[in-house]
């Protein structure tokens, strides 16, 4: 395993702070386009209507757009997750995990089966859901022990966003259809939160490398 100044080393501050970036660009670029989407789509009730159901329809570019900017941080998450040698087994489980949920984010938005009451064909949308819940429940867990070697702040919020995760997963699968819209919108809220929270680790950790590099 690497030590801390090995690792601090070997990293690229520069790349670190790219995928940063990106990754806050992405989720940027989904919290925008919700808001967007339910301001111009007729009709869409944001507490009862689901983000799905933005992502169908006339104005469904808005949504779809906004997907695949999400995918895109998430793949750049994934990448800085890759370089930044913060943990063994679990950290790996984890980077493998945020390239998952890319690929899953890619497939709702190009699946357009969602939202719109077509049935014909593979409906895969729900199971896609599915493994994007566990996945954003399971790699904040198991990234927490690489977060810790840095910030035990960041390792404890990326348990109790995972915590909180779970709690409204549940809730959003058991809440009535009037104020549906408005759990999930809430559990993304959480989702997002965790993906803001490795980009400001990786930042954390380009600093640390800067100051290594900069040392004899």
């Amino acid at each position: 395993m690497m030590t801390t100044d090995t690792a601090s080393r070997s990293t690229s501050p520069g790349f670190l702070r790219f995928c940063a970036v990106i990754g806050v660009i992405g989720v940027a670029s989904m919290v925008l386009g919700n808001i967007v989407g339910s301001l111009v789509v007729p009709g869409h009730d944001a507490v009862a209507d689901t983000v799905s159901q933005l992502a169908a329809g006339r104005f469904e570019i808005i949504q779809d757009v906004a997907l695949y900017a999400l995918a895109g941080g998430i793949v750049a998450l994934a990448l800085g997750a890759a370089h930044c040698h913060a943990g063994d087994v679990g950290w790996g489980a984890g980077t493998v995990m945020l390239a998952v949920i890319a690929a899953s984010v890619v497939v709702i938005g190009a699946r357009n089966e969602y939202g719109d009451g077509d049935s014909d064909g593979v409906v895969v949308h729900i199971y896609v859901v599915y493994v994007m819940g566990l996945l954003f429940f399971a790699a904040p867990l198991a990234m927490a022990a690489g977060l810790r070697a840095r910030s035990l702040v960041l390792a404890r919020a990326a348990i109790g966003l995972a915590l909180v995760w779970g709690a409204g997963a549940g809730l959003y699968f058991n809440a009535p259809d009037e104020i549906n819209g408005a759990v999930e919108r809430a559990i993304g809220l959480v989702a997002m939160a965790f993906l803001l929270l490795l980009a400001r680790f990786f930042w954390i950790v380009a600093a640390g490398a800067a100051k290594s590099d900069a040392s004899p």
